[in-house]
């Protein structure tokens, strides 16, 4: 009923403006938004960083290869999204020549925190300034820094950050938020991250070994490159769960 009330009185219709109780109400919109995109999960694992995703393929005619759902920035960072793709491609596209600048300019590959933070500014310039609307996605950007630090951080719609040693972004979250706080150990290996975060998936969509509908990369300390997951340990992994 308040929120009906605001809307009535004009508080959504502005992003500079806030209600009576302190709240930005096109921010608090794209939130919702980013909570009905398909889910991405994101762990820092024992041996690197991994990212899997649902691409949420809704029509059969599509070709899934076509569906992009994680990005690589630098060689050694990789992001996904949940919420509107489009608007994550811009801060991908952005994130990418930030890198490239960093590289031309100091001759070194530029660490995950510097992205992370180019990226939140923008996305808190536009919850400020008039005539602009909120990004509505979320980001999980993983990456092993120059000293072999291995980083997972979380941007939202505010451009707030957090880094995490798991997350959770899109359909599903306090579900598989639960699951990840009970079953994520230290010292998971990328492998076994994978299985986790296709069992917690599972507990939200229906995923069958057949479907091209699960996506995962992966960076390890080692090699330091984004890695895409083999379609084929993919697969085994959901076999797996389904045997189980």
């Amino acid at each position: 009923m308040q929120a009906m009330q605001h809307q009535m009185m004009g508080y959504d219709r502005a992003i500079t403006m806030f209600s009576p109780d302190g709240r930005l109400l096109q921010v608090e919109y794209a939130k919702k938004t980013v909570r009905q995109g398909s889910t991405a999960i994101g762990m820092v694992c024992k041996d690197g960083v991994l990212l899997v995703a649902d691409k949420r393929i809704v029509d059969k005619l599509i070709i899934p290869e076509s569906v992009e759902k994680i990005f690589e920035i630098d060689n050694h960072i990789m992001t996904t999204a949940a919420g509107i793709l489009s608007d994550a491609r811009v801060l991908v596209d952005r994130a990418q020549v930030k890198a490239q600048q960093h590289m031309v300019t100091y001759d070194g590959q530029i660490d995950t925190m510097t992205i992370v933070k180019d990226i939140a500014a923008l996305k808190q310039i536009c919850t400020q300034s008039g005539g602009l609307r909120p990004f509505g996605v979320s980001l999980l950007i993983a990456g092993i820094d120059p000293n072999g630090a291995k980083r997972l951080y979380e941007t939202d719609p505010t451009g707030i950050y957090f880094e995490y040693k798991a997350s959770v972004i899109g359909e599903g979250e306090p579900e598989i938020e639960e699951i990840l706080v009970k079953e994520y150990r230290d010292d998971i290996t990328i492998d076994e991250g994978l299985k986790l975060a296709i069992k917690a998936m599972s507990k939200v969509i229906e995923l069958k070994p057949e479907e091209n509908r699960v996506d995962a990369a992966f960076i390890t300390v080692k090699d330091r490159k984004m890695t895409k997951m083999p379609k084929e340990k993919i697969i085994q992994a959901l076999t797996q769960f389904k045997k189980k």
